[in-house]
């Protein structure tokens, strides 16, 4: 029987390392653990074998990794302007070794391989078509637990936190341009190359959904509700924070996605009202 705790703990020792009071630090590693539970729950709703959802937890513990050097290089989680994240986290487990540290004993024989190249997939806009069956439920598992915590994150923490010393870098708020609607009209996550005002990385962020491809991950972030709040973020006195013009560009999406899931994210508010 694989041992999560022992894992959890050798994780909680590496992030040790780092600046614990850096808000950019203490986030990810409340990410890292709750993406870790989902995707092993996510494993188990969808029949998965004992290990091979012992397997899925694992890659959800270990796919950030890389982030925790990421805030101490560059102090910013923007990999357009530090470093891919998804490629530092493997190389850092699989070509430096810290993946050696964690308990194997209850894994499949495969784990490794598997995990590595989930992992070094789970931030990119599409899977390779020549990945193996295999392989590749492991890759949409990780990137669906990843997106639906991914829409907690945004809702909850504020952007300044979130981007660190990158803020700077990006726009004032300002309507979305034609290329990043079109995405949103296509149905598909948006480059980062056109990414360029906090406005459209909301935007980009909210259409993470159209790629979420398991019924059950998209079920727990309806469920959840924080999805529905970005598509309506208010302030504290419940006014909406964007203008009329990006209003209603959060109006189109939220129709978007609407249809891509072929239900309605209007039936759960609870989020909205407490956000």
């Amino acid at each position: 029987m694989y041992s999560r705790e022992q894992a959890a703990e050798i994780f909680r020792a590496y992030t040790e390392r780092y600046d614990t009071r850096n808000t950019l630090i203490c986030h990810k590693v409340e990410h890292t653990l709750r993406v870790a539970e989902l995707s092993g729950r996510y494993a188990e709703a969808l029949g998965m074998p004992g290990e091979d959802a012992d397997l899925a937890w694992l890659i959800g513990l270990m796919h950030d990794i890389g982030r925790f050097e990421q805030a101490r290089r560059y102090g910013t989680f923007v990999d357009s302007l530090s470093v891919d994240h998804a490629e530092l986290s493997a190389d850092i487990l699989f070509r430096e070794g810290l993946a050696d540290s964690f308990p194997r004993e209850g894994l499949p024989e495969d784990w490794q391989t598997v995990a590595e190249t989930a992992i070094r997939l789970h931030n990119k806009l599409k899977l390779p078509e020549t990945l193996d069956d295999r392989t590749r439920r492991f890759a949409i598992l990780i990137r669906d637990a990843d997106k639906t915590d991914i829409f907690r994150v945004i809702a909850t923490i504020p952007f300044e936190e979130r981007v660190g010393s990158s803020r700077a870098s990006f726009t004032e708020t300002e309507e979305a341009n034609p290329e990043v609607m079109a995405c949103v009209l296509e149905h598909r996550c948006v480059p980062s190359k056109l990414r360029h005002s906090r406005f459209e990385g909301h935007i980009s962020h909210c259409c993470m959904a159209f790629e979420m491809e398991y019924e059950i991950s998209r079920r727990t972030v309806k469920e959840e509700g924080w999805l529905s709040a970005l598509l309506a973020e208010k302030d504290g006195q419940g006014n909406l924070i964007w203008t009329d013009r990006e209003t209603a560009q959060l109006r189109v999406l939220r129709r978007e996605i609407e249809n891509a899931w072929g239900v309605s994210l209007e039936e759960n508010s609870r989020k909205e009202e407490q956000h």
